[in-house]
């Protein structure tokens, strides 16, 4: 796994990486984490609340406390959320203390997927699908500046997407 024993995933909402997270956790033997389960452990409420008291940017605060602490964690397979790359300490653990795999989504395929989601507080008003572009638009770099792999998966079934994160992880295992 690169030489790194933990395995985080990123990518926009809707891309897969709770679902991805849970199979890939099972096929290696590793402990499952989502970053955003943790935040609701934590302050025993869920996202959409924290973000109507709090707004984005105290929900940003919870969320990068929680990164640091999970990142720390030896050996787990970590879910994040859609905007765990925004800020730069978040970016840093990801990329020093695990192998990233980014999970590539078209914003039609996002669209697609968090179109029944009512826990989207980004999504709460307007159009979903020109916010989803937003949101890529500016986070599509941010995933692709700290991945060590890129796993596209418009279309395909989780499994498909886990088998072709392990087949991926074991290719860049670095030689005995």
């Amino acid at each position: 796994m690169l030489g790194k024993p933990s395995v985080f995933l990123i990518g926009p909402m809707g891309s897969g990486k709770t679902a991805v997270g849970r199979h890939l956790a099972r096929a290696l033997g590793l402990p499952f984490h989502d970053s955003d389960a943790e935040i609701e452990r934590r302050t025993g409420v869920d996202i959409p609340f924290i973000f109507e008291k709090e707004g984005e940017a105290g929900f940003r605060q919870r969320e990068r406390e929680a990164i640091d602490a999970l990142t720390a964690l030896p050996r787990i397979v970590l879910a994040t959320g859609g905007g765990a790359v925004l800020l730069p300490e978040n970016r840093r653990h990801l990329a020093e203390r695990g192998c990233v795999v980014y999970l590539e989504t078209s914003v039609a395929q996002q669209a697609h997927r968090v179109r029944h989601g009512r826990n989207r507080p980004l999504l709460a008003e307007g159009d979903a699908a020109a916010r989803l572009g937003q949101l890529m638009d500016a986070r599509a770099p941010l995933y692709g500046e700290i991945a060590d792999i890129t796993v596209p998966t418009d279309g395909r079934r989780v499994a498909s997407v886990a088998e072709h994160v392990l087949r991926e992880l074991a290719a860049a295992r670095p030689p005995p």
